[in-house]
């Protein structure tokens, strides 16, 4: 054991157990535990950054109150804090995406200046980005073959929750936490508890059904552990642990690993935060105009004429989440009815999203605007009555959403404009079948296909 303390640098690993470099930590000395307030953290939405500030006051109970909260650059903060208390190892997750990469590069280089070093162990990931690759040593650029290495390389067991003795210093002191922003959606629970609870929750009503059922928004079908996974309240690997090879719990599965592709993508090209996995598609043909702008405000406020969009874009902004199969069908909409770019709308959910994860954003709506991992996504091009109608099949979804259409006929919820005059709701603002038809002249313009 040392005889000064460590550096624990808590940043997406929000929690006590199944925490690698907590653990590691723990064995090394007594724990000074630290989480620096990052001004770079003032572009986050208000649901993300009030969920992240509630989780940090829970984990801070939990540790009795020893928790230090400091505000500023980490790339200063870290260095000095370790340089005050002695400490020769700061522990911290690695972090993969390009801001955290080259952060921990700086750090790590002024914590050697001054005799330390920064321990990185562990990720938010099961397997890290640049693990699975092909047998050329090249990564791979579809999901199905890279979930096929992915499930081999394995992963640890979950970590048993340390014992750490927490230390507290004169000469660091706690700056606190700031005031929450302003923040009307109301969010799930910020806790390492309220996470394994949902799990627990998901386990015992729906994940032996969630191949049939995952794709319905008008059901409780899906984990919604996207934000606890976002912030680290839980492992991803603890959730792998519990799971069976049936057909249900191998998909959840699998979706557990879509997450760990796209940071995979991005780790290996960074430039597809916001720029086209595949270039040839920067030729695609955009609207940027002033209608334009008038049909995304439109789409933004969920006003759209189409109830499944318009539901699902309420949804976002009065609970900082949507369903997954929601996501997809606004997210073909802007891109593949309005012919907005695909960046538009990836912005928009990384202010609202609470579970805005820039690579799994990012990189979801690019597979949804066909400039990104699939290999041929442009010609799926979701029809949103149709998606409406096989998903939502009673209207229940929409109606929880669109209140004005609770009276609608099930056979006209989807489509209230075939109503006439009786419509009780705001026109479309386009016609499906002509956009889809520009669409894909638009993409034969830019592949001759």
């Amino acid at each position: 054991m040392t005889t000064s303390p460590v550096v624990m640098w808590f940043r997406r690993d929000l929690r006590l157990a199944d925490n690698e470099a907590l653990s590691r930590a723990a064995a090394s000395g007594e724990v000074l535990p630290v989480f620096v307030l990052d001004p770079t953290f003032t572009v986050s939405g208000a649901p993300r950054m009030a969920f992240m500030l509630r989780a940090l006051r829970k984990l801070d109970q939990e540790m009795g109150g020893a928790l230090v909260i400091l505000h500023g650059d980490p790339r200063e903060v870290i260095p000095r804090v370790a340089k005050s208390v002695g400490a020769r190892e700061v522990f911290a997750a690695r972090d993969f995406a390009p801001y955290g990469m080259k952060r921990d590069a700086e750090v790590a280089k002024a914590l050697q200046a001054n005799g330390a070093s920064l321990v990185q162990c562990g990720s938010a990931y099961a397997v890290e980005p640049g693990t699975v690759r092909k047998g050329d040593g090249t990564p791979y650029a579809v999901f199905t073959p890279f979930y096929k290495v992915w499930q081999t390389v394995g992963w640890p067991k979950p970590f048993d929750v340390p014992k750490p003795t927490w230390v507290q210093s004169p000469k660091v002191q706690c700056e606190g936490f700031p005031d929450e922003p302003e923040c009307s959606a109301t969010l799930p629970e910020a806790s390492a508890k309220a996470a394994m609870n949902r799990w627990d929750e998901f386990s015992e009503k729906a994940l032996d059904r969630y191949y049939d059922i995952r794709n319905n928004p008008d059901v409780d079908g899906t984990s919604m552990l996207s934000p606890y996974l976002r912030f680290g309240l839980v492992h991803p690997r603890t959730l792998l642990a519990d799971l069976n090879d049936t057909k249900s719990q191998a998909h959840y599965r699998s979706e557990l690993c879509w997450r760990e592709f796209y940071a995979d993508v991005l780790f290996h090209q960074p430039r597809t935060t916001w720029e086209n996995l595949q270039p040839k598609m920067n030729a695609m043909k955009l609207d940027t105009g002033a209608k334009a702008k008038q049909r995304f405000d439109a789409w933004c406020k969920g006003e759209t004429g189409y109830p499944i969009v318009d539901a699902g874009m309420k949804q976002l902004v009065a609970t900082g989440w949507m369903h997954n199969r929601v996501r997809m069908i606004v997210a073909s909409f802007l891109v593949k009815d309005l012919h907005l770019p695909w960046q538009w709308g990836a912005r928009f959910f990384m202010r609202h999203l609470v579970d805005g994860d820039i690579a799994s954003n990012n990189h979801g709506w690019q597979w949804t605007a066909g400039t990104g991992t699939d290999a041929a996504p442009y010609f799926r091009i979701f029809n949103p009555v149709a998606q409406g109608e096989k998903f939502d099949p009673q209207g229940t979804y929409v109606r929880t959403w669109l209140p004005q259409l609770a009276d609608v006929a099930t056979n006209m919820v989807h489509q209230p404009w075939e109503l006439g005059m009786l419509n009780p709701y705001v026109a479309p603002i386009v016609d499906h079948s002509v956009e889809r038809d520009e669409s894909l002249a638009r993409y034969k313009a830019v592949t001759g296909k």
